[in-house]
């Protein structure tokens, strides 16, 4: 059976309940049924259009999301069979439209925003403020935009292309791209303000590795796995990798050495069942060669592997070496501190995570954040809810201020 006649036939079993699950459990609440319906009718375009409209990142959400717990894991048909694989529907319709697309250039009438960070966040906030008529400028550290789409998640799993579409139509809206600049040490956040900038929002990420604080982690075989998902072909990891973590980016890490050709194996402290890892990682980590090596802790690392702590349950705590040519460190990251040791007013919390309130303001008036400098490491279909919440409350904010400022001249009139 085709690839097409295959989700026909799924899209055929979709009850369309009228108080769907699956959507009530998507961070962002795609009207799954009703897409679904367009689906059956060829209707393509126009289900495009809403995912489009509701999700800018659906082509990417529809690879990268953790559907067992979202969409496919609360479908009612899941309850006693087989979910609908929603997902893949989504896939085929929203990578269809995004290489249809085609934006021209709006008026840009409104103020102008700063959006520091091409990540997920950033691009949904630049894409949703540039359509609405704001002059939007991306402040890129890397010389392309993607954030962790383009530098955390492997090929295999997402194709860069799709990144490309993306940024290609945000240029065609008249997004103003300034990549390989990072804000803070030379052009900082109050500079921007003094520029004319009505706005700015704060979407860089967490991109400093946490550390497992153990002797022999600065040694030339230690590498973390958020630098080296960066640009794995320029890593000589040799024949046995160690990776030392249990998340999506460890799974990454291990099945992208994997595929360079090293013998990979997750090393952790608990058991399977406690992985944070999505089940479909940890499936496709295994289907890739990838080995586990369960309830064992880091002690020490030295030039020929890393010295572990045994921790079996009923058994006595012993210490085994683990031979290994590399060591990769995935136990989650924290976000650096460049904008906000080089302005004013911007708090954090301990983890050096940027205060807000619900609705992304943060302690600094007129400077917006969400994402994972926010909520440390997450979801993109998660950077893309917030960041829908963010950009409305941008414009009231932009347009309060606006308006504040006739009130006030029209008064200094009036007494004059």
């Amino acid at each position: 059976m085709s690839q097409n006649a295959f989700l026909m036939e799924e899209a055929n079993r979709c009850l369309l309940c009228k108080n769907p699950r699956c959507s009530k459990h998507c961070p962002v609440n795609t009207s799954i049924p009703e897409v679904i319906e367009l689906y059956k009718q060829g209707e393509l375009k126009k289900a495009g259009e809403i995912l489009f409209e509701n999700n800018p990142l659906s082509a990417i959400c529809a690879l990268v999301c953790e559907h067992e717990k979202q969409c496919e894991g609360n479908c009612i048909r899941g309850v006693k069979g087989i979910p609908i694989p929603f997902y893949k529907m989504e896939e085929e319709i929203s990578l269809k439209y995004l290489e249809e697309l085609h934006f021209e250039k709006g008026a840009e009438d409104k103020d102008r925003i700063a959006v520091i960070g091409g990540g997920p966040a950033g691009i949904t906030i630049a894409l949703l403020m540039q359509r609405r008529g704001y002059k939007v400028t991306i402040f890129e550290s890397r010389n392309r935009i993607g954030g962790v789409l383009r530098y955390g998640i492997p090929e295999y799993r997402l194709p860069k292309y799709i990144i490309d579409l993306l940024e290609k139509h945000l240029l065609d809206l008249g997004v103003k791209i300034r990549p390989n600049i990072l804000i803070g040490p030379v052009l900082s956040l109050d500079k921007l303000f003094e520029d004319g900038y009505a706005a700015a929002f704060i979407g860089t990420g967490v991109w400093n590795p946490r550390t497992l604080g153990i002797k022999g982690e600065s040694f030339g075989n230690v590498h973390f796995a958020i630098d080296y998902l960066k640009s794995p072909e320029t890593y000589h990891l040799g024949e046995n990798v160690a990776i030392i973590g249990a998340g999506n980016v460890a799974m990454d890490a291990a099945r992208t050495a994997k595929r360079s050709g090293s013998r990979a194996t997750i090393i952790y402290r608990k058991g399977m069942e406690n992985m944070t890892a999505s089940k479909k990682e940890i499936a496709e980590a295994e289907e890739d060669g990838v080995e586990f090596l369960l309830h064992h802790s880091p002690v020490e690392i030295t030039d020929d592997g890393i010295i572990l702590k045994k921790q079996e349950e009923g058994q006595p705590e012993e210490e085994v070496f683990f031979k290994a040519d590399s060591i990769i460190v995935a136990i989650s990251q924290n976000p650096r501190a460049n904008i906000v040791s080089n302005t004013t007013d911007l708090d954090t919390n301990n983890l050096g995570l940027l205060l807000t309130d619900e609705k992304g303001h943060t302690t600094k008036e007129g400077t917006f954040a969400s994402g994972d400098v926010v909520t440390g490491a997450k979801t993109v279909v998660e950077a893309v809810h917030q960041a829908k919440i963010v950009a409305e409350e941008m414009e009231a904010y932009c347009e309060a201020k606006k308006n504040l400022k006739k009130m006030t001249k029209t008064a200094e009139e009036s007494a004059s």
